[in-house]
């Protein structure tokens, strides 16, 4: 794939990254359930991704930095909803898995 980077996760743009790796880091807070490590492909790792348990349930809230103005942005991010639904699936089907094995 010369002059293409290869990415599997954006459809029409290549092949499919996958996630190798989650690592779930719970807490004990009311809304924020867990801190998440996700690794692509076994060489590129994403850290402070979060489980929040919000008004319609759990989601995956991406890494983010609070800017000057006092709002957050994401400091990672996918580029469309398939991938931000593989991403949110696959996060919370380990995140569900470490707290049965914590019970």
């Amino acid at each position: 794939m010369q002059g293409k980077p290869y990415t599997m996760l954006g459809i029409g743009r290549g092949g499919c990254m996958e996630v190798t790796e989650v690592r779930i880091f719970p807490v004990q807070e009311e809304r924020l359930k867990a801190y998440v490590a996700i690794t692509f492909d076994n060489c590129f790792v994403v850290r402070d991704l979060k489980v929040i348990n919000g008004n319609n349930g759990l989601f995956v809230a991406m890494p983010s930095k609070k800017s000057k103005d006092g709002t957050y942005r994401d400091t990672a991010h996918p580029l469309n909803n398939e991938t931000r639904q593989m991403i949110e699936s696959k996060v919370l089907e380990e995140y569900n898995r470490e707290i049965q094995k914590n019970k």
